[in-house]
């Protein structure tokens, strides 16, 4: 590997270190195994990566947060009007009870250490256990929250909240899980840019709204988990701005391989990215 600027590379090294930067020239090897690295591989080249690894993440965090108040605000509402505002501790609307009070603690946790100023409030001047779920669920995690949705019994009630969201409730369940998955990779700063996902989410057979052409793409490169991010806020903000700043991204960061995103070759004309 080449170095424009050995005490730079020192520098970012000794900052970033060694094992989180080798992710970054890991696609700059010729021969893998024996870390042989192509001709004319440089140090800057991974660094650029990196960068563009870095505000990949910011952006996708900004978007996601849009889409986890929208369904926080959808559960909230459409179960409080089905049931009752305190439908999380209502065990017969769950499928499996031990999931269900394992998510309770979860939630628990989260109420008890919570220093929000309605959550203080509430405690102060109400004996209920819980506070109404439009107020709970502002201080549950997105995990949590994918867990109560997941684990809801099937019926007209998910299928309403999955159907505000233009999906299946099956798929839409998946998808809450990935978004889960992803924001936890993005929120511990590691790579993402070309990572193979652990946690897929489904292909929707029947998406209301307009959804990928191409059936044959990689539901476990982040290609989809974007396509699904465009998707969503079409729905819950249909004046976004996200797919043009992701293309500012690319403009910037031109070295980045787009197929190991999992891109396909016709990605541009699909309905979705236009």
């Amino acid at each position: 590997m080449k170095f424009l600027d050995e005490n730079k590379a020192l520098h970012l090294l000794e900052n970033i270190s060694y094992y989180r930067f080798s992710g970054y020239w890991y696609p700059l090897l010729a021969d893998k195994q024996n870390h042989i690295f192509k001709p004319n591989a440089d140090f800057e080249t991974a660094f650029s990566l990196y960068k563009f690894d870095r505000e990949f993440r910011k952006l996708i965090i900004s978007e996601l947060e849009k889409i986890e108040v929208a369904v926080r605000s959808k559960m909230a509402y459409i179960l409080s009007i089905a049931h009752n505002a305190f439908w999380i501790e209502d065990i017969s609307l769950f499928s499996n009870l031990q999931v269900h009070q394992s998510t309770l603690d979860k939630i628990q946790e989260e109420f008890d250490r919570s220093d929000e100023e309605f959550i203080i409030a509430f405690k102060s001047k109400y004996s209920n256990h819980f506070p109404p779920s439009f107020i709970l669920l502002e201080i549950t995690s997105f995990g949590a929250l994918s867990r109560l949705y997941g684990n809801l019994k099937a019926g007209k009630v998910k299928k309403d909240i999955a159907r505000s969201f233009g999906l299946p409730d099956v798929a839409f369940a998946s998808w809450l899980h990935s978004i889960v998955y992803i924001r936890n990779v993005c929120a511990h700063h590691s790579r993402i840019w070309n990572r193979p996902l652990s946690i897929q989410p489904l292909f929707p057979r029947n998406a209301t709204y307009g959804w990928l052409t191409n059936r044959q793409v990689g539901i476990n490169r982040v290609y989809y988990v974007l396509s699904m991010i465009i998707y969503l806020l079409n729905i819950v903000n249909p004046k976004h701005s996200f797919k043009q700043k992701l293309n500012n991204l690319f403009e910037k960061y031109p070295n980045v391989d787009k197929r190991a995103m999992g891109f396909p070759a016709n990605w541009q004309n699909e309905p979705l990215w236009k």
